[in-house]
């Protein structure tokens, strides 16, 4: 959190939504519960980062070690598979998925 704050200026209320994100989000698409929401959490840390961390480094990873820092080439990919969870929605073992078969 002291990093989000000090180094990216980011307030303390929009950091703690980005840690939640990152990990109970994470866990939230693990298991398939409300998980166009945690995507869309995934979703919006991802463009964050870009923007603010990566973008300057270029497209491609750090493979070489040359570079000062990771491109925004990962942050790409996830966010295509936020996008297609949002859209699609979740799996057929999902959590979700129990919750509405039941009440249907």
């Amino acid at each position: 959190m002291g990093f989000f704050i000090t180094q990216l200026n980011i307030p303390a209320v929009v950091a703690f939504l980005v840690i939640m994100a990152e990990s109970v989000g994470a866990v939230m698409l693990i298991v398939g519960f409300v998980t166009r929401f945690a995507a869309f959490g995934i979703f919006c840390v991802m463009l964050g980062a870009i923007w603010l961390v990566h973008l300057p480094n270029g497209f491609f990873m750090n493979w070489s070690g040359k570079q000062a820092g990771e491109g925004f080439e990962y942050h790409l990919l996830a966010l295509a598979i936020s996008a297609a969870v949002m859209i699609a929605g979740s799996g057929r073992w999902s959590v979700d998925r129990a919750i509405t078969q039941n009440t249907a």
